[in-house]
């Protein structure tokens, strides 16, 4: 089932004529003389009075009526204003401004298998309010169930962060991921006609249980991280040193000179505690 435009006119123009000819009959005198000779007709012409006017609504910005007549979808009027359609047809209100909802915090496995709390926020509209009205039992909560099966799905295919250079992660890649999310919502729910216009992470995290453990991970390998930079860097300047002492020749050492002094070197730039200096003295005899 599609959406479709449902056949009605300006309001105004069936009321302004109800108004015209009710008025005057009255101003003329006729209506009493029929009721006079006729009462019996009174009791139809309040109920088709009441029922021109059950024909007339009014349809508010970022809403729109449903109409259907007998159980069958005639059509959906989504312009602002008001309006004069069937007055048999049922005209239901569906609203078609954004919403959005965060979903609850799900505890699930990431692709490594460790245990993690996940949540997602999600804004969406509907877009067809056919298919959101007679193809789902209830689209506000298909929508929230779906958004959970999603979030799910996604947290189980990506590892929490990344353990390769360029892995795809859900801490190191939000948008990717938000991406990843958003695409896979969206196929969920096209058969209620909503859109998704955005998905993303609200909420992260390793479960209470490895937190600690994985906080302390987290801390050795920024250690070995820096340590790397460190030696990386000690190493440049050592070579820089016994290039400049060759070049400007300031002095000539031999291979066992340069050894030493690559050692202490060395031992004064990685090392952290403070290094006490230490001087070679030798006596000629």
């Amino acid at each position: 089932m599609s959406e479709k435009k449902a056949i009605c006119v300006q309001g105004l123009i069936p009321f302004i004529l109800l108004v015209i000819v009710v008025g005057a009959l009255f101003f003329t005198g006729k209506i009493v003389s029929i009721l006079e000779q006729a009462p019996y007709l009174l009791v139809l012409i309040v109920p088709l009075g009441i029922l021109w006017l059950k024909g007339l609504f009014i349809v508010s910005p970022n809403e729109a009526k449903i109409l259907t007549f007998f159980g069958k979808y005639t059509g959906t009027v989504r312009e602002p204003g008001f309006w004069f359609a069937n007055p048999f047809a049922s005209k239901d209100r569906i609203s078609l401004k954004v919403a959005n909802f965060q979903s609850p915090q799900l505890k699930v496995n990431d692709a490594h298998g460790n245990p993690i709390e996940i949540a997602c926020i999600v804004v969406w509209r509907v877009v067809d309010t056919a298919k959101a009205a007679f193809d789902v039992q209830d689209f506000n909560v298909f929508v929230h169930i779906q958004a959970e099966t999603a979030l799910r799905h996604l947290a189980s295919h990506f590892p929490y962060e990344p353990h390769q250079p360029g892995e795809v992660s859900l801490r190191g890649s939000p948008e990717k991921v938000g991406e990843t999310l958003q695409q896979e919502l969206q196929d969920r729910i096209q058969i209620a006609g909503i859109e998704i216009l955005e998905a993303q992470l609200s909420h992260l995290a390793y479960s209470p249980e490895i937190a600690q453990a994985m906080l302390r991970r987290q801390q050795a390998a920024a250690v070995i991280g820096a340590r790397q930079m460190i030696v990386d860097g000690a190493v440049s300047m050592v070579e820089m040193a016994l290039k400049k002492l060759e070049t400007d020749n300031v002095v000539q050492l031999d291979e066992k000179s340069k050894s030493m002094m690559v050692n202490n070197l060395m031992i004064a730039l990685v090392s952290e505690s403070h290094i006490q200096p230490v001087l070679a003295t030798s006596q000629n005899a």
